[in-house]
């Protein structure tokens, strides 16, 4: 009966101890707001970087669709000899091959007469960046349109200059400036009797970064070399970027007799108001 009572003394005790154990784990827990082994804590606390927003497209319009019927028949003019049905099919266009529809599409057309061949083509990249926490979509699209502006060999665009200041670098003028003038006779002479005037050739435009054409844009004119029996060839490529996508329009003109020349200006104009048809139509 004595060891029963004893027994019944030491419980309580052992109670007790258990619950200050608790209670010290109890506290334990509470002071460690402060940041010390408290994973929830130091988690919310981290700053990491927001992503960038995704580029403004997230995808791509159909490239053979992308030029109205108006604008395609006159710079693919079809030769008289062609059916109705051949007609349709020479400005529906050839789709490019393409794996991913939503990143890269293209489409290209030829038109052939007696007198010369024309080729268009346009192509859709949609660039998207792997890691927005580095670099939106936009920026990885203007990495791509540097790289290719630095491949065809153009300047970025500088600063305009000063007004009167030298212009004497060696380059070719400005677009669309006409050729220098021979100068003038000196005063109180008149230029020689019976002298003709020679009427200049049309301004080759050339080459050049280019505005107001969606955000940044550049044109490329390449004349082929001539050769005994084949015709030069002029090709006009115009690339320019809207945001995360990139375009680009090539468009080239050969004539079927040798020593005749597209002239640059009628070339550059078509294949420019085709491109900005384009930018229109993603700005839609």
């Amino acid at each position: 009966m004595q060891r029963k009572a004893v027994r019944r003394r030491v419980l309580p005790g052992i109670a007790m101890l258990t619950a200050l154990v608790t209670g010290l784990t109890g506290l334990t827990g509470c002071t460690s707001g402060n940041g010390v082994g408290d994973d929830t804590d130091s988690k919310a606390g981290d700053s990491s970087p927001a992503p960038a927003p995704a580029g403004k497209y997230r995808s791509l319009p159909a490239p053979c669709r992308a030029a109205d019927g108006k604008r395609l028949k006159a710079m693919l003019p079809a030769a008289d000899s062609l059916t109705d049905e051949q007609r349709a099919q020479l400005y529906a266009g050839t789709a490019d091959t393409s794996y991913d529809g939503d990143r890269h599409v293209g489409c290209r057309w030829t038109a052939q007469t007696p007198g010369e061949t024309r080729l268009l083509s346009v192509g859709f990249e949609r660039v998207v960046s792997y890691d927005r926490t580095l670099m939106s979509d936009d920026d990885k699209a203007r990495q791509v349109y540097v790289r290719r502006l630095t491949d065809a060999h153009l300047p970025f665009p500088g600063p305009t200059p000063t007004p009167g200041a030298s212009t004497s670098t060696g380059t070719s003028p400005a677009p669309g400036t006409p050729p220098a003038a021979s100068a003038p006779p000196p005063a109180g002479q008149s230029p020689s009797p019976g002298a003709a005037t020679p009427s200049a050739p049309p301004p080759e435009l050339g080459s050049r970064v280019i505005e107001g054409l969606g955000t940044e844009a550049f044109l490329e004119d390449k004349l082929s070399a001539a050769g005994a029996s084949a015709a030069q060839a002029r090709t006009v490529r115009i690339v320019f970027r809207t945001s995360n996508v990139i375009v680009t329009v090539e468009y080239s003109v050969q004539p079927a007799l040798s020593g005749t020349v597209p002239a640059s200006p009628e070339t550059q104009d078509k294949a420019r108001q085709l491109a900005q048809a384009l930018v229109e139509r993603f700005n839609e």
